[in-house]
């Protein structure tokens, strides 16, 4: 392709404008090469993506290391004070590894949405029902408020992967 637009330019040398032509094809080639290639890689970007971050904050809840376990713990407090922390965090782990791991496996995906829209709703809580730990003032998180945001990207992320179910159902003629 560099050669080809090498000789290009040496054989129309027709002045600044052809140059500019030749570049700016040049450039829409490119586009279109990167374009196929993000197409070809999003879905199993996303689905790793989701695998990672789902399965190593799991991970790391169960062998009881995750910085996120006492604003988990301070959560269950407010809203689920009969459930005892030690118990909830292994299923918490269990759940986002699954999470992760059924966005993994291509058809699986369903089961993964239905598991992750309660988390994110879940995940969620400590905006609104613990405001000391999550903003420092108006629209202004803390750290922890931060890492909770970020799950916006996550569900975006999900969404994305999700919107695709219908398209490849094999069901579908």
């Amino acid at each position: 392709m560099t050669q080809t637009i090498g000789r290009d330019l040496v054989a129309h040398s027709g002045g600044p404008g052809t140059v500019l032509h030749h570049l700016g094809d040049a450039a829409a080639d490119l586009e279109d090469l990167l374009g196929a290639a993000c197409r070809k890689m999003r879905d199993p970007l996303a689905r790793t993506a989701i695998l990672v971050v789902y399965g190593w904050f799991g991970a790391i809840k169960l062998i009881d290391a995750s910085p996120a376990n006492p604003l988990v713990r301070a959560l269950l407090e407010r809203t689920l004070p009969f459930v005892r922390f030690e118990t909830f965090i292994v299923f918490l782990g269990v759940y986002e590894i699954a999470i992760g791991v059924l966005f993994a496996i291509p058809r699986l995906e369903r089961f993964a949405v239905a598991l992750i829209i309660p988390h994110l709703v879940m995940t969620s809580g400590p905006l609104l029902f613990l405001p000391a730990v999550a903003w420092q003032g108006f629209l202004l998180p803390t750290m922890e408020g931060q890492y909770i945001i970020k799950n916006v990207l996550i569900l975006a992320t999900a969404a994305g992967l999700a919107a695709q179910l219908r398209s490849r159902s094999p069901l579908r003629g």
